[in-house]
């Protein structure tokens, strides 16, 4: 019970001042709308409406990805550059369950992404994304950013240690829009990018949020997702020590 009160007052407090951030604010409402405007301005090309709804639910769940991939990776540094990181390692809680809740908010911001995409495409666009199994749907939606968070945890201790940590994050964006299939099918790649795709847990969500919105039986990748998802978590936890051992021997935990 403490470790839940712990996760979830700590995944409340960094929510709310993720939504008071005038950064993250504008980040959150420009950004998914403006990627997902071109991506239905070039799948409208194709007047086939089947296209458009792909690009719908791609475009939705790419918000989600954004964030973690572009704030995640840059996570501890802004701890550090706000002297703060000291304090959340000396802390008695174990580290992973300090940055946990922090990338969970992060990807829980992504369900604006989501939602404000879908509206932006059914305003404009006339796109109308039909959703055979609408509980099933919720429930792929909720994994897929539970493991997109646990990806994001991994990534913020992963590249803690280099000063451009963010610029990292962003080199990683772009590329997980097409790995993942979010805009482009895995199989228009060579064969080998499916090796790649299928051990990431985005791919698992985004075939479950699509097979659980045409009717199809999403159960087997919503399990694959989550996982995927927790084994990226186990990663980041095992990770998060190494890193935490060599900074406290190498005195390098402040290092700006």
């Amino acid at each position: 019970m403490k470790v839940l009160r712990l996760v979830s007052v700590s995944y409340w407090l960094h929510l709310k001042m993720l939504a008071t951030s005038a950064f993250e604010g504008v980040f959150q409402v420009i950004w998914p709308l403006f990627f997902a405007t071109t991506a239905f301005l070039v799948f409208r090309q194709s007047h086939d409406p089947h296209a458009l709804v792909y690009a719908g639910l791609g475009s939705a769940v790419m918000g989600i990805w954004s964030v973690i991939a572009t704030t995640a990776s840059g996570l501890l540094q802004r701890e550090r550059w706000h002297g703060t990181l000291e304090l959340l390692v000396a802390s008695p809680t174990p580290f992973a369950l300090v940055l946990v809740p922090m990338t969970a908010a992060m990807a829980s911001l992504g369900v604006y992404s989501l939602v404000a995409t879908l509206l932006w495409g059914w305003l404009l666009f006339g796109i109308t994304v039909p959703v055979a199994h609408p509980v099933v749907f919720v429930l792929a939606i909720v994994v897929s950013i539970f493991a997109i968070a646990l990806i994001g945890f991994l990534l913020s201790v992963t590249v803690v240690r280099y000063r451009t940590a963010w610029a990292l994050g962003n080199l990683l964006e772009y590329p997980g829009w097409l790995v993942c299939g979010f805009l482009v099918p895995i199989t228009l790649f060579p064969h080998w990018v499916g090796w790649i795709a299928y051990a990431l847990p985005p791919t698992w969500g985004m075939a479950a949020i699509r097979s659980a919105a045409s009717g199809g039986s999403p159960w087997g990748q919503i399990v694959m997702c989550l996982v995927l998802g927790l084994a990226y978590g186990a990663a980041g936890a095992l990770v998060s020590e190494s890193v935490l051992r060599s900074a406290r021997r190498n005195a390098t935990l402040a290092l700006t």
